[in-house]
């Protein structure tokens, strides 16, 4: 036999004085799984149990709190933007508010907020939990949009830039060699964003024993910087050109035998070409308070079993961090703001 009371957290069984720091729902209070049918705390936007979204209901709806966990990398996401920057006159009380809904340190939230750039203060796995976090924010005196990822996503994957044959009028862009190349004129280039690409690479082997923890055999540490910047045209997906990857032929008597010096030389020379567009140069100064928001891309793989010597195995493990998708979220952020002010360009 079914027992009355098993679709009913424990939150909502307390008999007598309630455990300090633990909340205590009727049965009345409590919201309904419409995929399970099991028993909520008021509380949660999403099912506990299953996973799916709760029922919005007016009566529960003061009570709910965004959960805004760290969402997986093939996950699609719905970010809270800051709409204006009005709310550096927040009073320290409204300030720790918004950073406990938030779950931020308030020093990262500070600085979020005195940057001066529209940047995201939340990601939230659905568009209900990013509107509770919009509406609470509201009432703290925060004002945010929400900007769905595939909205961020619409331009496209980046052309990647692999060389490049200019004048003084227009430039041809080539994705690989021998392909076919895009003309673009320079007064076409609306928005140059500029920063850094880091990508860091730990490969480790370990020695598989029984009946005792794996042994760490070696490891090695490899860490990649370079400079990379996207530009944008009204009607195309973004172009993107990195350091490592680059053919800076088009730079003739400008050239020198350092990437980074000649990517330096590109930037000022599309300075020089791209007059009618906005730069923005701040992703680097940003980056590591984004990553409160939008992690860093990780990922974990084997790189297989190995037989040292007879009975004893070796397992080799490569784990990896890069900010790419940050940098992506971030371009693609300042493209689709820059359209709202100027469509069409």
């Amino acid at each position: 036999m079914s027992n009355d009371n098993e679709n009913l957290p424990p939150e909502a069984l307390i008999v007598g004085p309630t455990p300090e720091g633990l909340a205590r729902f009727t049965p009345e209070q409590m919201v309904n799984c419409d995929a399970c049918l099991r028993a909520n705390p008021p509380t949660r936007i999403q099912c506990m149990y299953c996973g799916r979204a709760l029922p919005l209901n007016s009566a529960a709806y003061d009570l709910k709190k965004p959960d805004l966990r760290p969402l997986e990398n093939w996950e699609q996401g719905y970010n809270n933007i800051l709409k204006s920057l009005t709310a550096t006159n927040l009073s320290d009380d409204a300030e720790a508010a918004a950073a406990d809904l938030l779950k931020l340190d308030k020093t990262v939230l500070a600085r979020l907020i005195s940057s001066n750039h529209c940047l995201p203060v939340a990601r939230a796995a659905t568009r209900d939990e990013s509107t509770l976090v919009q509406t609470r924010l509201s009432a703290l005196g925060i004002d945010t949009e929400i900007i769905a990822d595939v909205n961020l996503a619409e331009s496209g994957a980046p052309f990647r830039v692999r060389a490049v044959d200019l004048n003084d009028a227009s430039l041809k862009l080539y994705e690989r060699h021998g392909a076919q190349p895009v003309e673009i004129s320079w007064d076409q280039i609306s928005l140059l964003v500029v920063g850094r690409l880091t990508i860091q690479r730990v490969e480790s082997r370990e020695e598989s024993a029984r009946r005792k923890e794996n042994r760490i055999l070696d490891a090695s540490e490899f860490f990649s910087d370079e400079t990379i910047f996207d530009f944008y045209t009204a009607d195309r997906r973004p172009f993107r050109i990195m350091s490592k990857s680059f053919d800076f032929s088009c730079l003739g008597a400008r050239k020198g035998l350092v990437a980074e010096e000649n990517m330096s030389r590109l930037l000022d020379l599309f300075k020089e070409k791209a007059r009618h567009a906005t730069w923005d140069e701040a992703y680097n100064s940003l980056s590591k308070t984004l990553e409160a928001i939008w992690p860093l891309e990780r990922s974990e793989q084997s790189a297989g079993w190995r037989r040292d010597r007879p009975g004893k195995l070796t397992k080799g493990n490569v784990s990896q961090s890069s900010n790419e998708r940050q940098f992506q979220k971030y371009s693609s952020l300042r493209h689709l703001l820059r359209l709202r002010v100027h469509p069409g360009t």
